[in-house]
């Protein structure tokens, strides 16, 4: 295929991602239909060699492209996947010594108390006596505001603040999000998953359908025979087996729920996490029909003590969240709304997210074809 860069705006690798990604995902670049040279390609949009295979490893990261050594790039991604696609991850032993049994544990770098000090004290002396106020029900107006901004920045999620709601972890958000969307549903989980997950659901009165995961996600056979209508995710590195869900995968979901008139709530844990330079795709910003509910926490980004998690809901869902469970007061003092507002908006939470990200990729080997 041929294809020209805009010489203005966006990267060209990013350019050169986002062009091959829709050719992809449209069809126009088959199952295993093998790409150019990125020597070749380079030389056809007149950039480096070292541009091309950064926008290569992006996609590679995703799961739409893999490379061969000395063969080159292959289209990896596939929009119907019928069959399940490698073999399922058994559920680790959780009780023996030295085990991991809640996914906060496994820990990253801390975040900076002298910083987390320095911004304590400046949010006692810009807001003063409004630290002791009752929240809004969805949480502060400050937080929501920053939450939409950074997610615009950073997860290319674009949402108004009244799409957001902010609750004390993402235990208590699960809560919610039953009692919007019905008891009497069918919930569909990851098999293995965070074992605290179907708690939470079966507490509320839920029902749960446990779907096995494999190598790039939930089995497709098994979602298409699933009776459920809600389908909890985390795509990203989820806990415990560690699997991220492909892209064909991840597009996999967002089709059944459309099929079926289904909800898919989008845990998002520790995604921030990524080693990759570009942020994996969201199932929420993926979902033209808005079929997504997305939650994620700053448990494990900030630290286990920090109980605010939020989640963002489609425009078309609000008018229902208000109406069954708009009445519940936030769980999220003013005080730390206000501290979590004033890390997003100095740029210091991105800041160590970033930190911790070079740290990994310096420890990970790139993939790389000729």
């Amino acid at each position: 295929m041929i294809f020209h860069l805009k010489t203005d705006g966006e990267p060209a690798y990013m350019q050169i991602y986002q062009t091959l990604r829709n050719a992809i995902t449209e069809g126009e670049l088959g199952y295993h239909e093998k790409l150019g040279s990125k020597r070749n390609l380079a030389l056809e949009l007149r950039v480096s060699v070292i541009t091309v295979a950064h926008a290569m490893d992006l996609l590679i990261e995703e799961g739409y492209v893999e490379a061969r050594p000395r063969s080159g790039y292959f289209v990896s991604y596939q929009k119907e996947e019928q069959f399940p696609v490698g073999n399922p991850v058994l559920r680790p032993d959780l009780k023996g010594p030295g085990a991991v049994t809640d996914r906060y544990e496994a820990g990253v770098d801390s975040f900076s108390y002298p910083m987390l000090a320095r911004t304590v004290r400046r949010v006692l002396s810009k807001y003063g006596e409004r630290i002791l106020e009752k929240s809004p029900n969805q949480g502060s107006r400050e937080l929501r505001r920053s939450l939409a901004e950074y997610l615009a920045r950073s997860r290319g999620i674009y949402v108004q603040p009244e799409q957001i709601v902010v609750g004390a972890g993402s235990e208590y958000l699960y809560s919610l999000i039953i009692q919007m969307l019905g008891r009497e549903r069918l919930y569909a989980l990851e098999d293995p998953s965070y074992e605290k997950i179907r708690m939470v659901y079966e507490a509320n009165g839920a029902a749960c359908e446990m779907l096995p995961l494999g190598t790039h996600g939930i089995h497709t056979e098994a979602l298409q025979h699933s009776r459920a209508s809600v389908l909890h995710v985390t795509p990203f590195n989820s806990y415990p087996s560690g699997v991220t869900a492909s892209a064909s995968r991840r597009r996999s979901y967002i089709r059944w729920a459309e099929e079926r008139d289904g909800m898919i709530i989008e845990d998002d844990y520790a995604s921030e996490f990524s080693p990759s330079t570009k942020a994996e795709d969201t199932l929420f910003s993926l979902s033209p029909k808005k079929r997504v509910i997305y939650l994620n926490t700053f448990t494990k980004t900030i630290s286990p003590s920090v109980r605010i998690g939020y989640m963002v809901l489609p425009e078309d869902k609000l008018q229902r969240f208000t109406d069954k469970i708009g009445f519940y007061s936030c769980t999220v003092p003013m005080f730390d709304q206000y501290v979590l507002a004033e890390f997003l908006d100095s740029g210091e939470f991105e800041r160590h997210i970033n930190r911790i990200r070079r740290k990994m990729r310096r420890t990970a080997a790139p993939v790389r074809g000729e």
